[in-house]
């Protein structure tokens, strides 16, 4: 009964994580640009390789710091002389050996001072802290291309948004055109025109179609989504877009807040460390030992050996004293020296460079800023012009091709504006990216 019953719970706790699991691939009906990074930050593998790394880095200062921990060694020996070595003493030969022996030393060692050990224990923080700060790098880049390529595929539908509201239009222009040239009021070039708009909408707009299925392969890939799930976003109106693309531009960048510039400073941490390692090398290397060994010896039978048993122990210390390395040590001191130098350099250009990006990001912000607002306000001219060509043609006022310009026209800015926003609001990522403000 026990057997079946721990069957069934074992099915159980497997139901359970396999739902879990299943749960956790999943998304909302509708995600928003903050679920799609949240799925990313827990599921893309760039991201996860990274925390493998920090681990990996942990494991490894550990393996340095094991040698402040006693090292203790056991070796075990057996053997049998053919032959027994010879000596001479006092012009007599006389053997130098046992024919049978075998022992086991047990040896202790405990560093007292070693500056491997102690670099390892000194800047295991920092270490540790160069690793973090690769991971947030990914984790920024991560956040940036996600939200980067949700609004593309919203940009994307967006295009094919307007283009079926083309086709619509399109689609009336071509029944009114058709119904004139039946009542013998037009020609058939009105009808034909019509027709050709129609069908260059049309593919423009599978075109954009399959475009979208690329995107969506794309924004998947970057969030670590199974490529055969499907992938529901959340459309926002553009009053919405318009918030999201909003920034302050009188922002004044702080580059204390990037982490480039903070990776910088912990390496010049292990910098300062490393030069006092290398400083180091002029002290003597000490350990404390000990040893404690068996020894088995026997002249005639090699398992009547073991019945005699003649011990020894020993304690003592270890001293190694660096005398001279032909000027090694002194140019390794250089070394370090020159390094934590170059560091001060790398962290000035980097202030510049930072304080350049922003500048030029802001200055592509703007400039967008202000054609967005242009195009913005060419929206509802061009919607206002094509519905009075449309309705001076059915009076007969105005050509099918003034028709034909004017939607057009529509279009175009139609297209130009959404293109436009979502430009923008990946302009305001990318300040926001210059500024440190993705963390």
């Amino acid at each position: 009964m026990k057997k079946y019953i721990y069957l069934i719970g074992s099915f159980m706790v497997l139901s359970v994580f396999a739902q879990a699991q299943q749960n956790d691939a999943t998304l909302p009906d509708s995600a928003t640009v903050g679920d799609c990074v949240e799925y990313a930050l827990k599921h893309y593998p760039g991201l996860q390789a990274s925390y493998v790394n920090e681990a990996i880095t942990n494991s490894q200062i550990k393996t340095k710091i094991a040698d402040w921990y006693p090292q203790i060694a056991a070796n075990a020996t057996g053997q049998h002389y053919f032959q027994v070595p010879q000596t001479i003493i006092g012009g007599a030969v006389t053997p130098a050996a046992v024919t049978n022996s075998a022992g086991v030393d047990f040896g202790l060692s405990q560093n007292i001072f070693n500056r491997d050990a102690l670099l390892a224990s000194q800047t295991r923080n920092n270490v540790l802290q160069v690793a973090k700060q690769n991971t947030e790098l990914t984790k920024i880049d991560v956040i940036v291309n996600v939200r980067k390529a949700f609004y593309d595929v919203l940009l994307t539908k967006e295009q094919i948004k307007v283009l079926q509201e083309d086709i619509i239009r399109l689609q009336k222009s071509l029944h009114d055109a058709r119904s004139q040239y039946e009542a013998e009021i037009v020609d058939n070039t009105d009808y034909k025109r019509a027709t050709i708009s129609l069908n260059s909408s049309t593919a423009q707009q599978r075109a954009a179609q399959q475009l979208l299925v690329a995107k969506y392969a794309t924004l998947k890939q970057l969030m670590g989504y199974p490529m055969n799930e499907p992938l529901n976003l959340h459309a926002a109106d553009s009053i919405d877009l318009e918030q999201q693309a909003m920034f302050d531009t009188t922002t004044v960048a702080n580059p204390q807040n990037r982490v480039e510039l903070q990776q910088l400073q912990t390496q010049q941490i292990l910098n300062q460390a490393n030069l006092r390692y290398e400083k180091w090398s002029y002290i003597p290397s000490i350990s404390a030992v000990a040893g404690y060994n068996l020894a088995y010896m026997n002249n005639t039978n090699f398992w009547k050996m073991f019945n005699n048993n003649y011990p020894n122990s020993y304690v003592g210390i270890q001293l190694g004293v660096p005398i001279f390395q032909g000027f090694k040590r002194t140019e390794n001191i250089r070394i370090a020296k020159f390094q934590i130098d170059l560091n001060k350099l790398n962290q000035s250009d980097l202030n510049n460079s930072i304080n350049a990006e922003y500048q030029n990001a802001l200055a592509i912000y703007k400039g967008d800023l202000v054609n967005y607002e242009t195009l913005k306000a060419n929206v509802e001219l061009a919607k206002q012009v094509y519905n009075t060509i449309a309705l001076q043609y059915q009076a007969s006022y105005k050509s099918y091709l003034d028709v034909t310009n004017a939607e057009t026209d529509l279009r175009t800015a139609e297209i130009n504006y959404a293109n436009a926003l979502y430009q923008l609001i990946v302009d305001k990522v990318d300040v926001e990216k210059s500024l440190g403000l993705i963390q």
